[in-house]
């Protein structure tokens, strides 16, 4: 008894690669955005919050996430316009800009968790309110934000992992062009002389039917 060993269609062997790109490009797009969006607001947000005693009274100083440090929105507009321009260039050079977006959502991530054990920005803010530069604040809390903005540093982490893993099947913008940059011109039908033998079998040899002429 003989046993036939399926073939997958070549179509069919395709269509998984193509998929899965489609899909990480959706994700990746969707992670990226959000997590410069989220990291950006979260920057703008209170970070920290404690007390000052000056003249023998006490009053509350806050510090946003600009205040504390100003790395992760930086890396986060760095992250965006590293995703837009993945798909702007192609191989070693989408590799480069992927490798750029991940780093910068890795930045983003320890710099906001750094920052969320900071308190040298109300010490300044004490320092100046007391007239001392050796004044301190007291009472330090902080806030959940920190910790916001690390989550969109990791969003844009992602982004650029999947950029790095499969940023090769995902379509660039200057895709319907040739590599000289000029657009690619379509080919139209040569015109058949009937009353010309040799015309006839050139267009045999191309597949076309001269009689449709």
């Amino acid at each position: 008894m003989e046993y036939v060993t399926a073939v997958p269609h070549p179509r069919t062997s395709a269509a998984g690669p193509a998929r899965a790109g489609r899909r990480s490009l959706a994700v990746a797009l969707m992670c990226g955005a959000l997590g410069a969006a989220v990291a950006l607001l979260a920057t703008r947000q209170e970070w920290a919050e404690g007390t000052a005693t000056v003249a023998g009274g006490a009053f509350t100083l806050t510090a946003k996430g600009s205040d504390v440090t100003g790395v992760p929105a930086a890396l986060a507009i760095v992250g965006l316009a590293a995703l837009v321009a993945v798909f702007a260039v192609r191989r070693a050079g989408r590799f480069a800009v992927a490798a750029l977006l991940a780093l910068s959502g890795a930045g983003t991530v320890a710099a906001a968790l750094v920052g969320a054990s900071d308190s040298s920005a109300l010490d300044d803010q004490a320092a100046k309110a007391a007239g001392d530069t050796s004044a301190t604040v007291d009472a330090l809390s902080h806030t959940a934000w920190p910790y916001v903005a690390a989550v969109g540093g990791a969003l844009l982490l992602l982004a650029g992992l999947l950029a790095l893993r499969y940023g090769r099947q995902w379509p660039a913008m200057s895709g319907r062009y040739e590599r000289d940059g000029t657009p690619r011109r379509s080919r139209r039908p040569q015109t058949v002389d009937p009353d010309r033998p040799e015309d006839l079998w050139k267009a045999i040899d191309r597949g076309e039917d001269p009689t449709s002429a």
